[in-house]
């Protein structure tokens, strides 16, 4: 198996026909670089090729799946790590780079939904941000009972870049709400409204998604790749590939917007926490309205 900087693989189950891929930067609560989706590309990619492995299960080392895009400011970049000028000499915005830039990370993520293997994302802790956006495009989806769901980047900081695919797995008012207000959900009230497949309690939840990703594998590798196409098939038909291509533009688009300028001059003033605390600080306490009748 090859070696990784950002993620761990090992092989489990009857005959090893599971894959378990571990994002691996716990210290960062698994936030997501161009090195790291350049390295599950490859990964993704190896294991496709491989006959024996039937299902692939994805989660996070440490406190969560993944708490979104690494935003540390002059983060270290790895040498061969692809990166786009997004600005030209007079500080003018290039759209179009920026749009590139963020189109080759959808790429990724729309990986998982044409590969021919079937995959889990397996959520504990948060899976945020990008950490949804990820997790939301495996073929099935499950998690802690406490975990928080949900992509408070919407929150000023853009759109998500695939939608979080969430008008296909949840209703339109659902679906808008979540959306308009960069609200989370826990991992059980995810499971109910059907974003998900199942919620478990945390200590459960590697050994049920283990028994749960068996039961999938019992089929051969080519077969369940032809389900999977059949399956895909019918979602594509109703325009995926153009929502999320719109929705990665979307976000471009949403990078110059009056609160994600607001929200970079938060950075740049006090830091990311500060940042984040000041976003966030509007939407906290005034949540009882979802238990009145």
């Amino acid at each position: 198996m090859a070696d990784y900087n950002t993620l761990i693989l090992e092989r489990l189950g009857t005959e090893d026909r599971l894959a378990r891929i571990t994002l691996n930067r716990p210290e960062k609560m698994n936030a997501l670089t161009g090195e790291l989706f350049t390295e599950l590309n490859d990964c993704l990619h190896d294991l496709e090729a491989d006959q024996g492995c039937r299902v692939i299960i994805i989660r996070g080392a440490g406190r969560c799946f993944s708490a979104g895009y690494d935003l540390t400011p002059g983060r270290e970049r790895r040498p061969d790590e692809r990166t786009y000028q997004t600005v030209d000499a007079k500080r003018r915005t290039l759209m179009m780079n920026v749009r590139t830039s963020m189109q080759q990370i959808t790429d990724v993520q729309m990986y998982l939904w044409n590969m021919a293997k079937i995959t889990i994302t397996q959520l504990h802790g948060y899976a945020l941000a990008g950490g949804c956006e990820l997790a939301m495009m495996a073929d099935l989806v499950v998690a802690a009972e406490d975990t928080q769901i949900g992509h408070p980047g919407l929150r000023g900081l853009g759109t998500a870049r695939n939608g979080c695919i969430w008008p296909l797995v949840l209703s339109m008012r659902k679906a808008k709400e979540y959306y308009y207000t960069g609200d989370n959900m826990t991992g059980a009230e995810a499971a109910e409204v059907e974003m998900i497949n199942y919620a478990w309690p945390k200590e459960d939840l590697d050994a049920n998604t283990i028994e749960f990703a068996e039961r999938i594998a019992n089929g051969s590798a080519d077969h369940l790749a032809v389900l999977k196409l059949t399956m895909n098939r019918f979602y594509e038909n109703m325009g995926i590939y153009s929502s999320v291509r719109s929705a990665t533009e979307q976000d471009a688009l949403a990078q110059m917007t009056e609160w994600t300028y607001s929200f970079g001059e938060a950075i740049r003033e006090g830091g990311l926490k500060h940042a984040f605390t000041t976003r966030d600080a509007p939407y906290q306490g005034n949540e009882g309205f979802r238990g009145k009748e």
